[in-house]
């Protein structure tokens, strides 16, 4: 059986949606009558096609996941997980400026589980860099997330856990 983590973690602009959420979009966000999340101005705004696949397998192999943001929209952000029903998914949202390294060392005292038992996935390379000196597997996410990034990362992990 492969070694999976204990808990994924997903940065959220532009790893779940194609967009800041602080600058690309104009907050609050609402769903329509036809099921399509829009923000103020009636722009439709979408995920990254393989997200709710991602988190559903997720979901099936039992492994917690939470979402780690250093956007300043923290009203929308959290707004978007819910509109798009994705707030089911995550045990944990660290949402808020400032250093992902915080976001790590709070998911970790809220969890209790180790950094090395950790997975991240996110498209900004200075925060795989920071995250990972705390001995979490980072993965750079490249296009959005999507199940082969997934596959890929959870490899990655497993690998880790074999060691050398």
């Amino acid at each position: 059986m492969t070694r999976l983590p204990k808990l994924v973690v997903f940065d959220l602009d532009y790893t779940l949606w194609p967009f800041w959420v602080d600058t690309h979009v104009d907050p609050p966000f609402h769903k329509g009558s036809d099921g399509a999340v829009r923000d103020r101005r009636g722009q439709t705004v979408r995920l990254y096609p393989e997200v709710r696949d991602v988190l559903e397998r997720l979901q099936g192999l039992e492994v917690p996941v939470a979402a780690a943001s250093r956007t300043g929209e923290i009203e929308g952000a959290n707004q978007l997980l819910e509109l798009f029903d994705l707030d089911r998914y995550f045990v944990h949202r660290e949402i808020y400026p400032g250093s992902k390294v915080t976001h790590f060392e709070r998911l970790q005292q809220k969890t209790g589980v180790v950094f090395s038992q950790m997975i991240f996935f996110d498209d900004e390379k200075r925060n795989i860099l920071d995250v990972s000196k705390l001995g979490v597997t980072c993965i750079h996410v490249q296009n959005g997330m999507n199940l082969q990034t997934l596959s890929q990362g959870l490899e990655t992990f497993a690998k880790a856990q074999a060691g050398p």
